[in-house]
C-alpha cells in the first residue's frame, strides 16, 4: 500500500463512505415553494385574534346572503297589518320569541309558527331579518366605497409619486385643501345635496334599482376619502422609483405607465391590501353615522345606523331596538380593524406604527 505524504494533495478515497438513504433524506430538506400572498396568509392564520375576526366576518357576510333565502319573514312586511282588517297592535315591539295574537291562536290550535328571534320593531316587522338586510347594506357600502377610494387614491398617488415635479406639487396642494375641509360637515353637506339632485337623473336607469341614497354615498366617499390612500401610495412610489430595477426598465426604454403597472404597484401590494381592509371598517362606520343623522340610508331601507336612530326613541321601553344593531355594528368594525392589523403584521411588519 502506497503511503501518503503529509503535505500531499492526494486524497485517499478509501477513507470516505457513501451516504445512506436516511442520511441523504436528512441532508436534503428542501422547503416547499410558496408565494408572497400564501406566506402572508400562513402568518396571518397564526394570529388567533385575527383568525377569530375572519370567522366572525365570514359568518356575518354569509348570513346576509343566505338567511333571507330561507327566512319566512320579509324585512318590510308589517305582521299586524292585513288588508281590510284593523291593525293588530299586538305585533308591535314584541320581545324575542314572543308572538302576536293571531300567531298565538295558531300555536294553541297546534300549528307551527316560526319564532321572532329578535322580536319585532315598533311597526310589527321581524327585527332579525331587518338586521340581516342591514348587514347587506353596511357591507356593500363599505366594500364598494373602499374599492372606489382604492382606485382613485392609487391612480392619483401613482401619478404624483412617479412624475414628481410640478405634477406632484399641484396634486399634493389639492390633497392639502381637501384635508383642510371639515370632514363630517362636508360629508353631510355633499350627501344631502346629492340625494336631492341625482334622484331624478337616475330615473329609468339601471342605477335606479340601487337607489339615490347609496349612489350619493359612493360619490361622497370617492370625492373626499381618497386623499389618505393617495398620500400613502405616493410615499411608496417615491421610495421605489429610484431602485435599480426601475432604472434598468427606464434604460431599456420602458414607458412610465408600464413601469408603474409592472414594477411599482405590485411592490405596493401589501400596503394596498392593508389600507383597503381598514378602509372597509371606516366606511361602514361613516355610513352608519350618516344614516343615524338621516343623510345616509333612509327608511324603509334597513340600515344599522337608521335602526339605531329609530330604536333610540324607544330606548327606555325597548332598548334592544338600539342595542342589537349597535352591537352588530361594533362587532363588525372591530373584526375588520383586527384583520387589518393582522394583515399589516403578516404582509409587511415595517408598516407597524405607520398605518
Amino acid at each position: 500500500m502506497m503511503s501518503k505524504k503529509p503535505f500531499s494533495l492526494h486524497v485517499n478515497l478509501d477513507a470516505f463512505m457513501p451516504a445512506t438513504d436516511e442520511e441523504k433524506a436528512y441532508m436534503v430538506q428542501m422547503r416547499p415553494s410558496t408565494t408572497f400572498f400564501r406566506d402572508g396568509m400562513k402568518r396571518l392564520l397564526k394570529n388567533p385574534v385575527a383568525t377569530i375576526s375572519i370567522i366572525i366576518i365570514l359568518i356575518i357576510a354569509l348570513s346576509s346572503i343566505f338567511i333571507p333565502m330561507i327566512w319566512p319573514y320579509s324585512y318590510d312586511s308589517m305582521l299586524g297589518v292585513t288588508p281590510g282588517k284593523p291593525v293588530d297592535a299586538s305585533y308591535n315591539n314584541l320581545a324575542p320569541f314572543a308572538y302576536g295574537k293571531t300567531e298565538q291562536k295558531k300555536l294553541d290550535a297546534g300549528e307551527t309558527v316560526f319564532p321572532h328571534v329578535f322580536g319585532t320593531d315598533s311597526a310589527g316587522r321581524d327585527y332579525f331579518i331587518r338586521i340581516v338586510y342591514g348587514t347587506r347594506i353596511s357591507l356593500a357600502v363599505g366594500f364598494f366605497a373602499s374599492i372606489i377610494v382604492l382606485i382613485i387614491g392609487m391612480t392619483i398617488g401613482s401619478i404624483a409619486g412617479y412624475c414628481g415635479g410640478k405634477v406632484d406639487l399641484i396634486i399634493m396642494r389639492i390633497v392639502d385643501i381637501i384635508y383642510s375641509l371639515p370632514d363630517m360637515l362636508m360629508v353631510i353637506l355633499l350627501a344631502s345635496v346629492l340625494k336631492l339632485t341625482i334622484g331624478d337623473a337616475l330615473e329609468g336607469t339601471v342605477l335606479a334599482k340601487i337607489g339615490s341614497n347609496i349612489i350619493s354615498l359612493f360619490i361622497v366617499f370617492g370625492v373626499l376619502y381618497w386623499v389618505s390612500m393617495s398620500r400613502l401610495i405616493r410615499g411608496q412610489i417615491l421610495s421605489l422609483r429610484e431602485q435599480e430595477y426601475v432604472l434598468a426598465a427606464r434604460a431599456a426604454g420602458a414607458k412610465g405607465g408600464w413601469i408603474v403597472k409592472k414594477h411599482l404597484l405590485p411592490n405596493c401590494f401589501a400596503t394596498l391590501i392593508v389600507m383597503f381592509t381598514m378602509s372597509v371598517g371606516a366606511n361602514v362606520m361613516i355610513e352608519a353615522g350618516l344614516s343615524y343623522l338621516g343623510v345616509g340610508i333612509t327608511a324603509p331601507t334597513p340600515a344599522w345606523g337608521t335602526m339605531i336612530s329609530e330604536g333610540y326613541m324607544y330606548l327606555t321601553i325597548c332598548p334592544r331596538l338600539a342595542l342589537i344593531p349597535g352591537i352588530c355594528l361594533m362587532l363588525l368594525i372591530i373584526s375588520l380593524s383586527v384583520v387589518g392589523d393582522g394583515l399589516r403584521d403578516a404582509l409587511d411588519p415595517k408598516l407597524r406604527g405607520k398605518l
